[in-house]
């Protein structure tokens, strides 16, 4: 995955990814992630469907980052995971600890493995695309 998402900006991009989720009523737990992926630990409410969630996500947070970074664009898909609330803890450090966590396993071996321990059937050339296979 290309790494568009400069060292400088990550704390800025995280800010801004969690006021867009407030402006629209949900919650942000945590929010984090390194050059090339991010990953937010949302609340996000019975009346509200993820899909919107991630679209408006997106939507606002590319236009605000192409303002820096004109080639900025998030990956067509996303994956989502729900989250047991005796687990949070545990997600909000990894979130936390993205840049040490991956230096020993790059996001897209993580990724197959989430895929994986879920028992989720998937096509790497639809996961990645066939230039970014792990």
């Amino acid at each position: 995955m290309p790494n568009l998402i400069r060292a400088e900006m990550q704390p800025r991009l995280w800010n801004y990814l969690s006021a867009i989720a407030r402006s629209i009523g949900v919650h942000v737990l945590a929010v984090g992630g390194i050059e090339n992926h991010v990953h937010i630990l949302l609340a996000v409410g019975a009346d509200q469907k993820l899909a919107d969630t991630v679209r408006i996500l997106k939507c606002n947070s590319s236009k605000w980052m192409r303002e820096t970074s004109p080639q900025f664009g998030w990956q067509e898909g996303y994956g989502a995971f729900s989250v047991s609330p005796v687990h949070l803890d545990r997600v909000k450090a990894y979130i936390r600890n993205q840049a040490t966590h991956h230096r020993q396993r790059s996001f897209e071996e993580e990724f197959v493995a989430m895929l994986k321990a879920a028992n989720i059937h998937f096509d790497p050339d639809e996961v990645f695309g066939t230039s970014c296979r792990p």
